[in-house]
């Protein structure tokens, strides 16, 4: 009998082998990643958009930005709920039947809520975006920090987590033929 999926929780993953639990597992992913995808929906239409991001950890939330007026944050504003994923790629693993072949992988995806934050607020959370991609900068000896007239020109959002969910595949290092993407690999007989 199939199960209803439209009943279990979103972040309830299919495959219960291949699920992480692990919470330090899941924050340790998303402070990592270096680009996020962030979903919105739009009178039924789901939009999706890659985004910069940082996981603020102490706060159980994520921060990114966006432009003052545009898509997102006209979706965000009509339906403050979204869906927020990051994943890595590892190995591809060749089979010896095509509907065998696999990746290895790992990912995590966060359900929640998105808010446009202002002030002080979004300052920090443009100061932390900064300080994860360009870490050997600061601010005041590299660059003029920002202001507020700045702040006036994006739209900073928090995604409340309320949920999230980790998955993950790996297989032994000695994996037949394994090779990552863009390169060849040559399967061993």
């Amino acid at each position: 009998m199939s199960r209803d999926y439209a009943a279990l929780p979103p972040n309830q993953v299919r495959r219960s082998d291949r699920a992480v639990t692990d919470e330090a597992w899941i924050a340790e992913m998303l402070t990592h990643a270096p680009i996020g995808t962030l979903a919105t929906v739009h009178e039924g239409q789901p939009f999706i958009n890659s985004n910069l991001f940082v996981y603020d950890a102490q706060n159980q939330a994520i921060y990114t930005h966006t432009a003052q007026v545009g898509r997102t944050r006209a979706n965000v504003e009509g339906d403050a709920k979204v869906c927020f994923s990051v994943s890595d790629m590892g190995r591809l693993l060749p089979a010896d039947e095509a509907l065998e072949f696999s990746v290895e992988y790992s990912g995590v995806v966060v359900f929640g809520r998105a808010t446009m934050i202002e002030g002080e607020q979004a300052e920090r959370a443009l100061q932390m975006l900064l300080d994860k991609y360009f870490p050997h900068l600061q601010s005041g000896r590299d660059y003029r920090p920002i202001t507020l007239d700045e702040l006036k020109r994006t739209s900073v959002f928090q995604i409340s987590i309320d949920s999230w969910s980790g998955k993950r595949k790996q297989v032994e290092d000695e994996f037949p033929g394994a090779f990552f993407y863009g390169q060849h690999g040559e399967l061993s007989s």
